[in-house]
């Protein structure tokens, strides 16, 4: 759910009615033939300008400005960290099993494209394909909504010129042209509400929408197309961290020490919980004595870590 779309349309629509009640009241903008020329007319030259089908699909594109399942870049970066992992010790073929564990349709084709062991530009054909597709469909409901905020204040004025012309057809009659002209200035009040206030910022956040969604895209193309090479996990980490703000690049590679075994020293364990069933980064912890944080020692004398599949040495 996006808060930020509910509150914005609320606000804007609540100082509305509270500015117009502490004046004339409501009662002055409510015009019936007014709203049908406005909303009836956007309506109509919506479907002239655009095929039926698309038109149909607009309320289905007006829910993802309101509802939208976003995935975060840290998440498909951990996930990435540990596929690499476990490829350079086990092979590609040993992510066919983790493939269904993935809830995100564009990484689970990628990753199934990689273990059936496609050439990787093959593969960044494809994926790219789709995520231009996907940015042509998009691009068409922002575009849907940009047009009805066109068209919403054309209306408007095309209902203010009625009235002015039934209100002049009334000169003969003094006191009924400011009642008249007051009706005629509601169809362009109504217009211009519409386009902005809802209109034109709903096309800016689908548009929003669609430039996060195909970020992520990318970074997972790049992902894939690291895990073809058989990049370190180290090596992508830093390549997709390039997606992301530095504030939001948190290393998966932050080590604190653990209990050491007898005459063995300290064993380094890394940090973290499970996110998308990976280890997911941390921040540093404190050595016990507090004096600075603790690090990685230059030569790993552990041949694997407790609880990790990537062997010190192999970072």
């Amino acid at each position: 759910m996006d808060v930020a779309t509910i509150i914005g349309i609320f606000s804007s629509v609540s100082l509305l009615v509270i500015s117009i009640n502490m004046g004339v009241g409501l009662g002055a903008f409510v015009d019936l033939p007014s709203l049908l020329i406005v909303v009836g007319g956007t309506a109509c030259a919506t479907m002239i300008n655009y095929p039926l089908r698309d038109c149909l699909n607009t309320f289905s594109i007006l829910k993802n400005a309101f509802v939208t399942k976003t995935t975060a870049m840290a998440d498909v970066i951990t996930g990435f960290i540990t596929f690499s992992a476990k490829a350079r010790k086990e092979g590609l073929l040993s992510l066919e099993n983790d493939i269904s564990d993935v809830s995100d349709s564009f990484l689970q084709k990628g990753l199934q494209l990689t273990v059936d062991g496609l050439e990787p530009q093959a593969i960044v054909e494809i994926l790219e394909t789709e995520i231009a597709f996907q940015e042509s469909r998009h691009r068409l409901g922002a575009d849907i909504f940009q047009a009805m905020g066109a068209f919403a204040p054309a209306f408007g004025m095309l209902g203010t010129l009625i009235g002015l012309i039934s209100m002049l057809q009334q000169m003969d009659d003094p006191a009924a042209i400011g009642p008249a002209m007051s009706v005629a200035l509601v169809t362009t009040f109504y217009g211009a509400i519409l386009a902005n206030v809802v209109f034109v910022p709903i096309s800016g956040k689908l548009r929003a929408r669609s430039r996060s969604e195909t970020m992520v895209k990318e970074l997972i193309v790049q992902g894939i197309l690291a895990l073809c090479r058989g990049d370190n996990p180290r090596i992508i980490e830093q390549k997709l961290h390039a997606f992301i703000p530095p504030s939001a690049r948190i290393s998966a590679f932050r080590w604190r020490p653990g209990r050491a075994g007898a005459g063995q020293g300290a064993r380094l364990r890394p940090l973290g919980h499970m996110a998308w069933g990976f280890p997911a980064p941390s921040r540093p912890v404190p050595c016990r004595k507090g004096t600075r944080p603790a690090v990685r020692p230059a030569a790993c004398r552990f041949p694997r870590c407790s609880s990790w599949p990537i062997r010190c040495c192999d970072l």
